[in-house]
Formats: structure tokens, sequence, C-alpha cells
């Protein structure tokens, strides 16, 4: 190899380097701002309730992650109101920055008792959720107003070891009764994948609300055969919500039928000021 040649050859070795450094630190450049920018959004934690399983949420969590928030769909045990609020305020606990907490059904009352002076929870969200005030239950507020038919649809309660009860949704009812605005393939599939609840969890007594602290958002649908829309009102009315949207024509899992409006007012809570 001549002089000349060689010359050349480092030379096109010295920008082919350059090229590359350029694009690798243009590319750390591009995962830092995004990485920085996801950190400075609240996380969202979603808490699903009774007959239902984390991925009753999948639709709202679809469109939250793609606008880059932080997501969590606790697996709610759905054993009682303090032990299930004590299981998601050991989860808020791992978390670092501000938090969204979002309670469908029975876990709105798991959110009420899981903030737990936690400063770092923001907002309050319940979708078709309980938001008791002290001493209240899931059955009294569920019953305050005409309109459930949750009762009569309700598979023999199943016996545990420990004496307690575990109620299911029995599931040629479970299609009317809590996802009626959904598609019967996939209202069979929630069905056969609903998680029981105790019994009790729906006759304990509630603790001190967050609600009352902590500024709170409301949506629900207005064909809704489990928690009564008057019962609904009345929570959203007395826990003085930010906004109530009621969606018309949406059942219970408003959030499965109709995730984009639901997806709207987490994100509303999680950006308000």
């Amino acid at each position: 190899m001549n002089m000349l040649t060689f010359r050349n050859s480092i030379r096109l070795f010295l920008i082919v380097a350059l090229f590359l450094g350029t694009i690798a630190i243009t590319s750390l450049g591009a995962i830092m701002n995004t990485a920085n920018a996801q950190a400075s959004k609240p996380t969202i934690v979603l808490v699903h309730g009774a007959f239902a399983e984390s991925s009753s949420w999948n639709g709202v969590l679809t469109k939250l992650i793609a606008k880059g928030y932080p997501t969590v769909a606790v697996a709610n045990p759905l054993r009682g109101v303090k032990s299930d609020a004590d299981y998601v305020a050991s989860a808020l606990k791992d978390i670092n920055g501000p938090i969204v907490l979002v309670g469908h059904s029975y876990g709105g009352a798991v959110i009420t008792n899981a903030v737990n002076g936690n400063k770092n929870v923001k907002a309050l969200v319940y979708v078709a959720g309980f938001a008791p005030d002290t001493g209240e239950t899931a059955i009294e507020l569920s019953g305050c107003y005409p309109g459930s038919t949750l009762g009569s649809t309700l598979a023999p309660p199943v016996e545990l070891l420990d004496g307690g009860k575990d109620l299911y949704i029995q599931q040629d009812k479970f299609h009317a009764q809590f996802a009626a605005d959904v598609s019967s393939n996939d209202a069979q599939l929630m069905a056969s994948t609903q998680r029981p609840i105790a019994q009790a969890a729906l006759n304990e007594a509630s603790g001190a609300p967050a609600w009352k602290s902590t500024p709170s958002w409301f949506i629900y649908g207005d064909r809704d055969s489990n928690i009564p829309p008057a019962a609904l009102s009345f929570m959203a009315n007395r826990a003085n919500s930010k906004e109530t949207v009621v969606v018309n024509g949406a059942s219970h899992v408003v959030m499965v039928s109709h995730s984009d409006a639901v997806a709207k007012i987490v994100e509303q809570a999680a950006t308000a000021q």
C-alpha cells in the first residue's frame, strides 16, 4: 500500500468514526429526553374492583402508555377494605414522584383508604367506583338508592377454609349484569376470568376518606346495574368532584367499553395544577 492510499484510508476511517459517534450521541440524547419526559409525568396506579382483574384496564393502559405515562395495574386481593388498602399503599411506597390513584367499583373504596398520608398521591379518579365516608360499606352505599340488581345474579357463596365466603357473578348472567355494552365474546372472557371478592369485604366499614383532602374526579355510566348511578352521583357531589363525567349507555365496566373517556379524565387529573 503506497502512502497516498494509506492516508486516504485513515481519513475515511476517521470520517466514519465521527459519523457513528454523532449518531450514538444523538440516539443517547433522544433516549435521555424520552426518559426525562416520562419521569416528569405522574405514575398512574389503577386498582380493579370485584369480579374483575387487572386486564380490565388494558384499553385505558394502552392509551396512557402511548402518551408516556408510567403505569401500574395493581392486582387487588379483594379480601377486605383495610387489608387491600394496605397492600396498595405498600406498592405506592416504591413509586417516586407524583401518583394518580384510579379505582374501579370496590377498588374505589380501596383507593379511598390507601393514601395513608402519602404526599405523592396528587389525585384520585373514581371509575364507577365507591367513595365511602368513614364507617360506610360498599353494601350500604349500593343500596342507598334503587337500581342495583347485583344480588340476584350472584352464585351461591363459595365456603372458604377460614370460614369466610367468596362471591362470584353467575357466568350466564354476567354479560347483562356487569358488562351490557361489551361484546358477548369479551363479556364471556371477563366472566370466565372474574376474580371473586370476599363477602366480608363488601360489609367492611371504610376508614377516614382520602377524598376529603385529595382532589377527585369521577366517571361512570348511566346504565350501571351494579352501583346505581344516583349513588355514584351522590358520592361524586359529596367528594366535591373536580369533574364528573356520565357516559350515556355505559355499563359498570365503563373503562372497558369507553376506554377513551376514562383515559381522558385520568389525564385531566394527571395534568391538573
